[in-house]
């Protein structure tokens, strides 16, 4: 195993990371984002404010795409192993 195999092993870890967790925090970034300017322009200072709309998202989020993230971890996963016998030698 090579320092460009381990290269790209860290590039393809990195990437699956950046696909889990952007849909995720995009849109909590968005919703979280747009209730600061509501509460900066209405003076409304509730912590609560922000959280439960973030989780509301974050839990539809996960609900429409968590069969897709489940998969592509599992290839990932799938695909590490199978390069083990070739990380042996």
């Amino acid at each position: 195993m090579s320092i460009g195999d381990i290269t790209i092993l860290l590039r393809q870890g990195v990437m699956q990371v950046l696909m889990m967790a952007g849909p995720l925090l995009i849109p909590a970034l968005i919703v979280g984002l747009t209730v600061a300017i509501l509460q900066a322009s209405t003076s409304i200072q509730e912590q609560t404010l922000t959280f439960v709309p973030k989780i509301i998202v974050i839990l539809a989020m996960l609900a429409l795409l968590g069969g897709w993230m489940f998969t592509t971890l599992g290839n990932y996963t799938t695909q590490l192993f199978m390069r083990i016998p070739d990380m042996a030698r």
